[in-house]
């Protein structure tokens, strides 16, 4: 994209970042402040927008020096991530530290000798006090191979071809909104409603098909833009978009900012040479395309319409809302479902997709125990610190949220007068793209419908029940099937299979917990029959069991829990059953697809 230069003031904070040492992984920063305060306090944040998890960046701050002029400056450590700075107010400030960077996550910092990549959350620290004022980022090369570029949304002042110089923020907020990406990385553009595009990825190999990735997230992107501003595409809020992808081995994941997204995915779920033209996306690239959908949405739905109690945000503790479910929940209804629209996936696909999510759900204890709403605020300490209970007490915010958001959009196409697409759209020209409550969103239902929703968002976002899928879906043309699983998957639990089997969970209610199964034991093997007949099995892997068992639904397992022996009475139900969903009418099921109104 162009290089431009915003109508803002001159930047009073301004920050150096240059790659000290590739090999020890550490960044070092120069912040100077022109007209600090007395006492001036600075922070660390220690999280990230839209990763709800105390993460304390601060821990990997290091070698904090201060100066006023050629004098050395006393520092106090105040907490955690918080630093007093014993300055005499109005005199230049520089401040030098170092930040190790060894995270590959989209969340924090990285840097070795292949890549670079960093969040400002996780190196630029906050100068109190300052935070609206404008803040300037210098890249700098020195020492890194002369094949590197920079990338970032910021707002480029004075940058070379690279991309290395000096970039531009309105304010604090828009630093640490704003990733930088560094390294030899792949780099094409694209314009979707006459907004400039740029899509970079780093670790591709040379198969990598990257006309078909602009391609079809340019058909994304003007799929996304057409959803909320129809025949007035020019009223989208971004003037220019970056999409940073880190191709790994192993790896899937993204992190949403106002004017970018950081991307993660498996190096094989790329689009390959050769396979466009060959029917449907492979299961990893469609993921990747879901990926960037989901992503891309949140450039309405979070980062701008977003809760009101994300007004400002407080980098030093936990921000707490409810209402995760909508903005993570209604993206990720939405993600797929555009997919189909952009015309990435056909029907059937969307349905398979659509399928995996209710199983998902159903097959999760824990959504009679904990309701959308709570896991929204519960984030903070349940979503992001996974365990081996985890399924039995929470629900997803992300599935069964994105479920909430299919009822609501059927039962509005259902009373023939509205959809969710015209919800989500009236939700955005009332709260004019800013802080939006439920009550926003119950106003609008309200206005659009003619009725209340109260009574389904109690039920759906703040209760337990199951949600009427199976009534709503077959209102709608959908086939809704129940088939019973593989053996093996009915018995509850998660494994790792690794040279034997371990139990990494096992789901309340089921066979295995009625059995005696418990998270850490190895599950040796397994005895059939009795008296002559019995036999007995060593079981390397899961599948195993339906081979050793036959028709049988009762054996006996052989488990090793703390080095100890014990033997466990297992019976196989025959009721776990799995959703499987179809057409029966395929206009209503076009209509719904297509974001057709239902009068």
């Amino acid at each position: 994209m162009k290089s431009r230069t915003p109508s803002t003031a001159p930047a009073q904070v301004g920050y150096g970042v240059r790659a000290l040492d590739l090999h020890a992984h550490l960044f070092e920063v120069t912040l100077t402040v022109a007209q600090p305060a007395a006492d001036q306090v600075v922070s660390l944040p220690v999280w990230i927008p839209g990763s709800y998890l105390v993460r304390e960046f601060a821990k990997h701050l290091q070698g904090l020096q201060a100066r006023q002029g050629n004098k050395p400056v006393a520092i106090s450590q105040i907490d955690k991530c918080s630093w007093q700075i014993h300055t005499q107010a109005g005199k230049a400030l520089a401040l030098k530290y170092q930040v190790y960077a060894f995270d590959s996550s989209v969340r924090t910092a990285w840097l070795d000798s292949q890549r670079g990549f960093f969040n400002g959350t996780s190196l630029c620290l906050r100068v109190h006090g300052q935070e609206d004022r404008p803040h300037q980022l210098t890249l700098t090369d020195d020492d890194l191979p002369k094949d590197w570029l920079a990338a970032t949304a910021l707002s480029a002042q004075r940058v070379t071809k690279r991309g290395f110089g000096d970039y531009l923020a309105a304010n604090y907020d828009e630093l640490v909104d704003s990733p930088v990406e560094l390294g030899p990385f792949w780099r094409g553009e694209f314009v979707a409603a006459d907004i400039p595009h740029q899509f970079i990825v780093s670790g591709a190999s040379a198969s990598f098909d990257c006309a078909r990735l602009l391609a079809d997230t340019q058909a994304i992107c003007e799929a996304e833009i057409s959803f909320w501003h129809g025949s007035q595409p020019q009223q989208a809020p971004q003037r220019h978009y970056l999409f940073m992808l880190n191709a790994v081995q192993d790896g899937y994941g993204g992190l949403e900012h106002r004017n970018s997204t950081a991307l993660i995915c498996k190096r094989a779920d790329l689009p390959r040479l050769g396979q466009a033209g060959t029917g449907e996306p492979s299961d990893g690239y469609t993921t990747l395309l879901g990926l960037i959908s989901h992503e891309y949405f949140h450039t309405w739905n979070v980062k701008r319409l977003r809760p009101a109690e994300f007004v400002r945000y407080d980098y030093g503790q936990e921000n707490y809302t409810e209402l995760l479910w909508f903005f993570e929940g209604f993206t990720s209804y939405f993600d797929d479902l555009l997919l189909r629209r952009a015309k990435r996936i056909d029907t059937t696909h969307y349905l398979k997709l659509l399928a995996k999510t209710i199983n998902q759900v159903l097959q999760t204890p824990g959504r009679q125990v904990q309701s959308v709403a709570q896991s929204s605020r519960d984030a903070w300490v349940k979503y992001y610190r996974q365990d081996e209970n985890t399924a039995n007490a929470t629900v997803s915010y992300y599935t069964k949220g994105s479920l909430v958001a299919l009822c609501l959009d059927l039962s509005l196409r259902h009373g023939g007068k509205t959809s969710l697409d015209a919800v989500m759209r009236a939700l955005w020209q009332r709260c004019q793209g800013g802080p939006m409550t439920q009550d926003d969103l119950l106003a609008v239902l309200t206005d659009l419908s003619g009725q209340s929703y109260a009574a389904q968002l109690q039920q759906w976002v703040h209760g337990t029940a199951d949600l009427p899928l199976k009534k709503l879906l077959k209102q709608h043309g959908v086939r809704y099937d129940e088939e019973p699983v593989p053996r093996p998957d009915q018995l509850g639990m998660k494994v790792h299979e690794q040279q034997g089997i371990r139990i990494k969970s096992v789901l309340r209610g089921s066979a295995a917990e009625q059995a005696g199964f418990a998270a850490g034991d190895e599950w040796l093997g397994v005895a059939t029959g009795q008296g002559k007949s019995s036999q007995r099995w060593r079981l390397n892997k899961l599948d195993d069991l339906a081979t050793y068992l036959g028709s049988d639904t009762h054996c006996r397992a052989l488990i090793a829990r703390d080095q100890r022996l014990l033997t466990l009475s297992l019976s196989l139900p025959d009721t776990v059953r799995n959703v499987k969903l179809g057409v029966t009418d395929p206009k209503q099921v076009d209509t719904w697809l297509d974001g057709k109104s239902p009068a």
